[in-house]
């Protein structure tokens, strides 16, 4: 039974992380089940933070666009005449129907109600029959600009104008990888779904590599041994580990032809989760990522692409390497959806009760923190 009826979830949350790492158990129920705590994570985290939207180079041309729903709030993010990429709110300022849907490209954005046209900086372009109405000037009329800016190749968003730039908030993660760059990595496939678990369920299972032998005894369980897994402490805005991975998947080792990586260099995998929700896999090879949004308590929206580094975009047999790295990738996703979805449904128990972490969860443990930060007590 909760043995903690009297507490909010907040309040249950900050008293799991008010002790030592040593000393740290997994996250209460009740801030993966409770609808009251995801009101207060849409505000506070959703609402404030920087969220992926996808990779820069997937909107290539003047017109290329997407949508996303960050805390209930529509958004359009586009590549503009200019060839800038720019976020903007994705409701009509007639009578607030959503304008577009999913991925592609237009010339402009027109409202799919009554037509009013808006050109690619969300400026008004024009409305029909409006004429005799004296207060329309479309000139003061346009789609609400939303902070964005591209970090890494990375599509960051926010709707919180004070939020630091990314540049600044995750300098942290060049300083600790400068030898890799994403910015030169190019994404190949990008797919959306949606599981029956809660949101930080997923983001933690990517936050620590101790259920890879079980979990994933099928696929790439055996890349990598528990004892050679590093967890170092991370910062505010990220954690992350790493592990080296043998030549099980060539691919996620350096290019033959590169020499510049050195060492441990060629053959080390970095698991970066950038909070709230981007979720990196960074190898020297290529890249795989979640960008997890909320669908309610028990469910999540999921961003999963990835892609290649340079020297592998070069390679004639690239696309045959990676054609066997999105096949392993997707035989490890519906492993991961298991093992989540099996979490949730544990709980929802009323008797189980969550229990120590392992050295190999410290990352989970600072997630918890961060939400801890972000919501009030």
């Amino acid at each position: 039974m909760n043995k903690h009826l009297s507490l909010t979830p907040a309040q249950e949350l900050h008293a799991n992380v008010s002790v030592p790492f040593a000393q740290a158990c997994a996250m209460p129920k009740s801030v993966y089940t409770s609808a009251e705590f995801l009101q207060q994570e849409q505000q506070h985290i959703f609402g404030k933070d920087w969220l992926c939207a996808g990779r820069a180079e997937t909107l290539p041309n003047p017109g290329d666009y997407l949508t996303l729903t960050i805390a209930a709030e529509p958004v359009i993010v586009l590549r503009d005449r200019d060839g800038h990429i720019r976020a903007m709110s994705n409701v009509c300022r007639h009578r607030m129907s959503t304008l577009l849907q999913g991925r592609g490209h237009a010339r402009s954005i027109v409202c799919p109600y009554h037509a009013w046209t808006y050109n690619l900086d969300g400026s008004l372009r024009g409305a029909a029959a409006m004429s005799q109405n004296e207060g329309f000037c479309k000139e003061n009329i346009a789609l609400p600009a939303i902070r964005c800016e591209v970090w890494q190749g990375w599509i960051m968003v926010t709707l919180n104008p004070d939020a630091p730039s990314p540049s600044v908030a995750l300098q942290g993660i060049r300083d600790l990888i400068p030898y890799l760059d994403m910015s030169t990595y190019t994404e190949t496939f990008r797919e959306d779904f949606n599981w029956a678990t809660n949101w930080k369920v997923l983001a933690e299972n990517f936050m620590e590599s101790y259920h890879l032998p079980m979990c994933h005894a099928g696929t790439i369980g055996g890349a990598s041994k528990l004892d050679e897994m590093i967890c170092p402490e991370g910062t505010d805005a990220f954690n992350y580990h790493w592990i080296l991975k043998n030549d099980t998947v060539p691919l996620a080792l350096a290019h033959p032809t590169n020499t510049t990586l050195q060492g441990d260099e060629r053959r080390k995998t970095w698991l970066i989760a950038i909070y709230p929700s981007l979720l990196i896999t960074l190898t020297p090879g290529y890249f795989w990522y979640l960008s997890l949004t909320p669908d309610g308590p028990g469910r999540v929206n999921v961003m999963f692409g990835g892609g290649l580094s340079a020297d592998w975009m070069a390679d004639p047999d690239a696309a045959e390497h990676l054609a066997k790295v999105k096949a392993l990738l997707d035989d490890v996703n519906v492993e991961d959806k298991g093992c989540t979805e099996k979490v949730y449904t544990g709980l929802l128990s009323e008797i189980g009760e969550p229990g120590p972490l392992s050295h190999l969860e410290r990352p989970n443990f600072e997630f918890a923190q961060y939400l801890a930060r972000r919501i009030p007590a």
